[in-house]
């Protein structure tokens, strides 16, 4: 849920709501202007968490979820953002030129996930692996890779290490691929089916055509 457009919603029910109550309270009734601004603050104080929880309902409804999935989910999310955060930060700390783009490629593909999750929370429970168990080992290897990268003198031993770090990190970007291909596996049958219609409509329209191609040509 954007948290922003919600604010402006909110805000753009219960100021009008608040402003109508004070010129009700003022001229309607003749309230004195202290009581109709109390008046005014109540009732837009109340516009506001009622558009609120109603705007909440909505969202939860529209993705068919329960409020404390909503909550766990939005907490896991914030944890999730920390640790994008740190391996970005690990990322770009790494003495290695050529694997640049790679790492880029890396770090986009687990902003794409945690994007797509915030959009549409239900996303989760299909990437329940990238959020429990591949984010983590991606930043754990990522933070270790960028201070051993660092140490101005490198031995074969730490070569080698550095080597095979590169290797997992690697390994470990085709998971993270796996993961965004399985968010999107609803999606993508979804098209697959759209498609499959179109073609079906489009060779019946020929197929029902073609008789009166026939008949055309025997005139």
């Amino acid at each position: 849920m954007n948290s922003f457009l919600l604010f402006l919603i909110r805000t753009g029910v219960s100021l009008p709501t608040g402003v109508i109550t004070w010129f009700i309270c003022m001229f309607a009734f003749n309230q004195d202007f202290f009581m109709s601004v109390v008046y005014a603050v109540a009732t837009g104080t109340a516009a506001y968490f009622i558009t609120d929880g109603v705007a909440s309902h909505r969202f939860l409804k529209k993705h068919a979820l329960t409020r404390k999935e909503y909550k766990f989910i939005q907490k896991q999310l914030k944890e999730a953002n920390g640790k994008i955060m740190r391996l970005n930060k690990a990322m770009f700390q790494i003495r290695h030129f050529p694997s640049i783009k790679k790492r880029i490629d890396f770090i986009r593909v687990t902003k794409k996930i945690y994007r797509l999750t915030k959009q549409e929370p239900k996303r989760f429970y299909k990437a329940e692996k990238f959020y429990y168990a591949h984010l983590d080992s991606a930043v754990e290897i990522a933070e270790k890779y960028a201070l051993l990268s660092a140490q101005p003198k490198k031995n074969y031993d730490l070569q080698e290490t550095l080597s095979e770090t590169r290797n997992t990190l690697e390994k470990l970007s085709f998971t993270l691929e796996e993961d965004l291909h399985e968010i999107l596996s609803d999606d993508i049958d979804d098209l697959h089916f759209e498609m499959d219609v179109v073609r079906h409509t489009i060779d019946q329209k020929k197929l029902d055509n073609k008789p009166i191609d026939e008949s055309r040509r025997l005139k």
